[in-house]
């Protein structure tokens, strides 16, 4: 009960006007302008803070979720429908008292439901007493036959339970949904603190709000003690559809927060009824899949034979023991919305004890009197599959026609048993930042439980989503909502929490860094090459773009030209149908659609956008400064090119910092990744890819000019950053063989071929197939080669021109090298990389 304090009326602060939705309870509100008891301190520090501050504070908040990459993929799509993750600042609170009893119903239902999965996939006794329908098993798509008397460790079905809350307008909380397959958004409500609590820290602290990191802790500790063998470091991994899936951000950032191996279907294999995680060391034992895709795609051999998503054997491994999958498969069977018409009765039969909370009011009309009781109030409810499928929308019964009534009702007759209908929900409303101010919009809540102990531990929080608008009840982040995090007050101060323990068990010392999945590895070699590929073509720019304006300079012309074949070359500028038609504003507008337009194939956009792919594919893999910095790197081209005469200028600006950006990248791998496989593949991929560039450089900048003056050679230099050194060295104009000797065979200059390839032999001698093996694998045999090439060649040789003053020796060894780099690139690509990537792979080189 509240104290005589709390109950006397607080008005809400003028300053921060809101008014709630008529015939719905308000969350902040309990009557006009009057503050709910567990609000006013939230809104007495809102009024200190002025809206200024506020609005301050959270374009940081902004730029966080920006920077961290919290993204929801819209339809399951590519790059055009991720979007931001939407967070409003403002919390949903949550007093002591009701939480309590929202904790115990949640701990009730998650409890009933896994009893129920534990009957129905074992003895099935509620089936044959009759106090749960039989059609609404048997018949459903959702009940896995193959999964049946597979004992599951601890019998526990549901590791991880949700369940969507809602109130009505008479304050009380009902179930609308629960999420029974693998309960998505625990993440994002994660992710909703660490953000908010950036936001507003110090209205946090005083509210006493308690942390959720608990929960989580609860969770690895709970799936550790399910684990059959290798107990004291098991190998954990989180089992996602893959990038193009709606909360792929989640997937990979509860693997990194967890310290599970984030991991595909194409990534596990089961051998002698046992799952392993392939990877370039061999096959790695799996103890525990956390899945976080829908049950019957786990499996193509006794699932679902089209899925390209599972792993063929889990179901079998599972049968024989040897793995622990969370949530156990079949469990989707608990989301079917006609069973909650049967939870009163057997929570009182299975738990001995009333439902604490009810679900919204539920007929399956596959019995003769709810069938009749639906068809008689048909408008005021709503129709929903009693099996959902996908493209299965809900029909609201007071939005048809009386034609369109007639022909639902006329279907419901016809097989009653695959409908189900519910009472109409109303939603309350909670206080948005919207335009400055508040507004009232709709809102619903998931609340996470994990198992533990014998029971269940609920997260102190939850997943608050709000509707687009005060006229729509849809909460759906897909559909325009948006999202809150959830406060819920303590009485007094919360401890803090790590995820960091000591073990209780010593373990063994261990410094393997051998437990690299295939795909990661390819990912890794491409996010090396698109990097390189992208500061290249900013150096080239940045060397090109002073010249735009010099063309009446001779020495500058063949710069500028040198530049202009490079690019080409490289595929960063059409071909032009006579290069000489190539006039400054010509080349300007070039150049400049080069750097701005992303849509072009070859640009620097398009490249970054192949950057910020690969690295999406990385997000647990990366550390998160990688991350901001290659984030940050995509945000400095996403301005529109400017249209005033400083346009060049502004260019130039940018290539500079672009420069800046990615040399932090290039430090931030050099000081930070462990030297692991991991660390070797980048590696690999971003010198063979400037490797690639210096030969293209030196052939079309050099080799196949007409005469290379100190113009071109001034120009080369520039791009492969060694100016300095060169003039630190000769004291002497710019010669073609001393050129060659600093940016071709001198092993000290990190932009030299000659360090490149002396990198890549000492790279591939570290990889698995060079250590196991007597006899040199084919890419170590290139590497090699290549390396020596380089060693052994003679730059005044080389520099020699041809009657036509091209330096034929010079192109004939680059076009050799080019051809060997290819080998190279295909024999890493066939020994450790997917390959069923292989041939797209190779077509990008």
């Amino acid at each position: 009960m509240d104290s005589p304090a709390a109950q006397v009326p607080v008005t809400l602060d003028p300053a921060w006007p809101y008014a709630s939705a008529e015939g719905f309870y308000d969350e902040f509100l309990s009557a006009p302008s009057q503050l709910r008891p567990h609000w006013r301190e939230f809104a007495a520090a809102l009024a200190k803070m002025g809206h200024e501050e506020l609005a301050r504070r959270w374009q940081e908040g902004r730029r966080l979720i920006r920077e961290n990459g919290v993204t929801y993929n819209v339809y399951g799509g590519t790059r055009s429908t991720d979007r931001p993750w939407p967070l409003d600042p403002m919390p949903l609170l949550m007093e002591p008292g009701e939480w309590n009893a929202i904790q115990a119903a949640v701990v009730q239902r998650a409890s009933l439901l896994n009893a129920i999965l534990a009957d129905v996939y074992g003895p099935q006794k509620l089936l044959r007493d009759r106090r749960l329908p039989a059609e609404l098993v048997l018949a459903n798509p959702a009940f896995l036959r193959p999964c049946h008397n597979i004992a599951v460790p601890g019998g526990i079905y549901l590791h991880v339970y949700a369940a969507d809350l809602a109130r009505s307008p008479d304050g009380k909380w009902w179930v609308i949904a629960d999420r029974a397959q693998s309960p998505s958004g625990a993440g994002y409500a994660l992710e909703n603190r660490i953000v908010i609590n950036r936001v507003l820290p110090d209205v946090s602290a005083r509210l006493h709000v308690h942390r959720v990191a608990g929960f989580f802790q609860t969770l690895r500790n709970s799936l550790l003690q399910l684990v059959p063998r290798h107990r004291e470091n098991p190998r954990i991994v989180l089992l996602t559809p893959g990038p193009y899936s709606e909360t792929y951000f989640e997937h990979a950032f509860l693997a990194r927060y967890l310290g599970y191996s984030l991991v595909e279907g194409g990534d596990l294999t089961v051998r002698e009824n046992r799952v392993f995680l392939k990877t370039l060391g061999g096959l790695l034992p799996v103890d525990v899949v956390v899945r976080r895709q829908d049950d019957s795609f786990c499996d193509p051999l006794e699932l679902r034979g089209e899925s390209m998503l599972g792993v063929p054997g889990l179901v079998q491994a599972a049968r024989s023991g040897n793995v622990v999958i969370a949530n156990a498969l079949g469990s989707g069977l608990m989301e079917t919305a006609a069973s909650a018409a049967f939870l009163p009765l057997l929570c009182r039969h299975i738990l001995g004890e009333e439902l604490k909370m009810p679900t919204v009011a539920t007929w399956w009309c596959g019995q003769d009197a709810p069938l009749g009781y639906v068809l008689t109030h048909l408008k005021n409810l709503v129709i929903k599959p009693a099996f959902p499928a996908p493209g299965q929308l809900p029909i609201f019964g007071e939005r048809l026609s009386a034609k369109d009534r007639e022909e639902l009702m006329d279907r419901m007759r016809a097989t009653p048993g695959r409908y189900v209908a519910q009472e109409q929900v109303s939603l309350s409303t909670v206080p948005v930042w919207e335009e400055n101010r508040m507004m009232p919009r709709h809102a619903a809540m998931r609340v996470y439980a994990v198992a533990a102990n014998g029971t269940y531990l609920v997260m102190p929080g939850g997943l608050a989503r709000t509707s687009s608008s005060l006229d729509s009840m849809v909460v759906s982040v897909n559909r325009g909502g948006g999202s809150k995090d959830t406060w819920v007050l303590a009485e007094g101060p919360t401890s803090q929490l790590s995820l960091l323990r000591p073990s209780a068990a010593p373990v063994e010392i261990n410094r393997a860094t051998f437990d690299l999945p295939s795909r990661v590895a390819d990912n890794l070699f491409w996010l090396g090459r698109y990097t390189e590929r992208v500061e290249a073509a900013v150096r080239t720019a940045r060397a090109l773009l002073p010249r735009v304006f010099q063309e009446s300079d001779g020495n500058r012309s063949a710069g500028s030209q040198a530049g202009v074949n490079i690019l080409l070359a490289l595929g960063h500028l059409e071909q032009e149908e006579s290069d000489k038609g190539r006039k400054t504003l010509s080349l300007e507008r070039e150049l400049l659609s080069m750097i701005y337009d992303s849509e072009e194939r070859g640009s620097l956009g398009w490249n970054l956008h192949q950057v910020r792919r690969v690295a999406w594919l990385l997000r647990d893999r990366i550390s998160a400064d990688a991350w901001r910095i290659l984030n940050q790197l995509d945000e400095q081209f996403s301005q529109p090119a400017p249209s005033d005469a400083l346009r060049v200028a502004a260019a130039q600006d940018l290539m500079n910092d672009a420069v800046i950006t990615l040399s932090a990248f290039s430090g931030l791998v050099l000081e930070c990744m462990t030297r692991g496989d991991g660390w070797r593949f980048l590696d690999l991929g971003r010198r063979l890819e400037r490797a690639v560039q210096v030969t293209e450089l030196l052939r079309h900048g050099l080799a196949l000019q007409h005469g290379a003056d100190s113009s071109v050679l001034e120009a080369l230099l520039e791009i492969c950053d060694s100016s300095l050194t060169y003039r630190s060295r000769y004291l002497t104009t710019l010669q073609t063989n001393l050129v060659l000797d600093l940016l071709l065979v001198d092993e000290a200059n990190p932009r030299s071929l000659a360090f490149q390839f002396a990198r890549l032999h000492e790279h591939v001698e570290q990889l698995p197939e060079s250590q196991t093996h007597i006899r040199r694998p084919a890419e170590a045999r290139v590497a090699l080669s290549i390396l020596t090439s380089v060693q052994l060649a003679d730059v005044q040789e080389l520099a020699v021109e041809s009657p036509d003053g091209q330096l034929r020796s010079l192109d004939g060894m680059l076009t050799r090298l080019s051809g060997e780099m290819r080998q190279l690139s295909e024999a890493l690509t066939r020994r450790y990389f997917n390959l069923a990537l292989a041939t797209r792979r190779l077509t990008t080189f």
